[in-house]
C-alpha cells in the first residue's frame, strides 16, 4: 500500500514536470533536480548517483510481473507436488531402519491352563508371555514365533527341565545386569556330572548352575554328587535348594531342624535333607515373597521329597528377589511392552 501511494505521487509530479517543460517554472525545477557535480565525483556510501533523464516504460509495464517472478512461477508449476499417497515414511541414512524388538524366545499359548490350580495360572501365563516355559523340543532361544501347545501343569517336572527354566529365566530377568546372570557352560568345559556330557542339550544350563554353586556338585565340595540324574523328578527340597540362593544372593544361613520347626511350624521338618535346611530357613526370611508361600500356599507339611509339578515350578520362577527387592515376570513383560511401543512410536515419528 505504501509503495502504491509513493508511486502515484511520483507519477503526478512527473506529469507536472512534463507539462511545465519549456516554461520558466519547468526550467527552474529542472535545474533543481540536476545532480551536484561534487556528489557525482564523491558519491556517499560508495554508490554512484546519476540524474534521471527519462522514465523507462509505461505504468502498465511497471505493474507487469518481473521476468524473475514469471520464471519462478513456471518452475513451481513444473515441480511435482507431494501428495499423501507419495509419502513413504521417514528416511534413515544408510538404510538403518530401526526394527521393533521381539519378545525373547517368542510368546507361548497353552491350551490346558484351566487344569492348573487357579491360584497358579497367572504365574504360568506371565512366564509364557516371555516364552520361558519351553520344552526341550521347542527350547530354541532364537525362536520368535508364537507357539500353542499343552502345558500339562499337573505333571511332575524333571530336574533337567527345571534347571533349564531356572537358568534361562534368571538370565532373562537380569539380561541387562551382567552381575546377576548365570554364565552358561560351553563345550570346552569339563562336565561337573558324569551323566551330563557336553553333548547333552541342557548341558549349558546345568553346567552353568553347577559352576555357580547353585546345584550341589563336586565343584562345590559335594564328593558324592557325581551324578545329576537329569531325568529324575524334581523334589520340593531340590526346588528350594536351587531357587532360594538366586533370591537372597548371599550365603545361606546355618539351620537346624528346631529352627525350621519354630519358623515354619512344619511337622515333617526332620525329613528335610540337611543340605536343604538352610534354603528352607532363608526362604522364611523372604516373608510374603517366600517361594513356599507362593507355590504351596499355607501348609504345616513341606513334604520335602514330593515331586514338584510344572505349575508349581512356574510359580517359583515367577519372582526373583528377597523381602525388599525383587523382579517379577509381570514386570519384565510390561517393560518389554513399553520398549516395543516406544520403538514403534520412534519409527512412526
Amino acid at each position: 500500500m505504501v509503495f502504491t501511494q509513493r508511486f502515484a505521487i511520483g507519477l503526478v509530479a512527473l506529469l507536472t514536470l512534463t507539462g511545465c517543460a519549456g516554461g520558466p517554472l519547468g526550467e527552474s525545477l529542472q535545474r533543481s533536480l540536476e545532480a551536484d557535480s561534487q556528489l557525482e565525483e564523491n558519491p556517499p556510501f560508495g554508490q554512484s548517483i546519476s540524474t534521471p533523464t527519462a522514465v523507462e516504460g509505461s505504468v502498465a509495464e511497471l505493474a507487469e510481473p518481473s521476468r524473475t517472478d514469471t520464471v519462478l512461477e513456471e518452475l513451481d508449476q513444473d515441480e511435482p507436488q507431494p501428495s499423501d499417497r507419495d509419502f513413504i515414511g521417514p528416511i534413515y541414512p544408510n538404510d538403518n531402519v530401526p526394527s521393533s524388538p521381539t519378545t525373547s524366545g517368542g510368546s507361548q499359548t497353552f491350551t490346558d491352563l484351566d487344569q492348573a490350580p487357579e491360584e497358579l495360572q497367572r504365574y504360568i501365563t506371565d512366564l509364557a508371555t516371555l516364552g520361558l516355559l519351553k520344552s526341550r523340543s521347542s527350547s530354541s532361544e532364537n525362536s520368535s514365533a508364537q507357539t500353542t501347545q499343552d502345558f500339562e501343569p499337573n505333571q511332575a517336572i524333571s530336574r533337567r527341565e527345571f534347571a533349564r527354566w531356572l537358568a534361562n529365566t534368571n538370565n532373562r530377568f537380569y539380561r541387562d545386569d551382567q552381575a546377576q546372570k548365570i554364565r552358561l557352560g560351553v563345550a570346552s568345559d569339563t562336565s561337573a556330572f558324569q551323566d551330563v556330557p557336553t553333548t547333552d542339550p541342557d548341558f549349558p544350563q546345568i553346567q552353568g548352575l553347577a559352576e555357580a554353586g547353585i546345584i550341589p556338585s563336586a565343584l562345590a565340595g559335594n564328593a558324592t554328587a557325581v551324578n545329576f540324574r537329569p531325568d529324575a523328578q524334581l523334589t520340593r527340597e531340590d526346588l528350594l535348594l536351587w531357587k532360594v540362593p538366586l533370591d537372597v544372593r548371599q550365603n545361606l544361613p546355618d539351620a537346624t531342624i528346631q529352627a525350621i520347626e519354630e519358623a515354619w511350624g512344619f511337622q515333617d521338618a526332620e525329613k528335610i535333607d540337611p543340605l536343604a535346611l538352610r534354603a528352607v530357613l532363608a526362604d522364611y526370611a523372604n516373608g510374603d515373597f517366600a517361594n513356599i508361600r507362593r507355590v504351596f500356599s499355607f501348609t504345616t507339611l513341606l513334604q520335602p521329597q514330593k515331586a514338584v509339578t510344572r505349575a508349581e515350578a512356574a510359580a517359583a520362577l515367577w519372582r526373583f528377589g528377597n523381602s525388599t527387592e525383587g523382579i517379577t515376570a509381570q514386570e519384565v513383560a510390561q517393560s518389554n511392552s513399553s520398549s516395543s511401543s516406544s520403538s514403534t512410536e520412534a519409527v512412526v515419528d
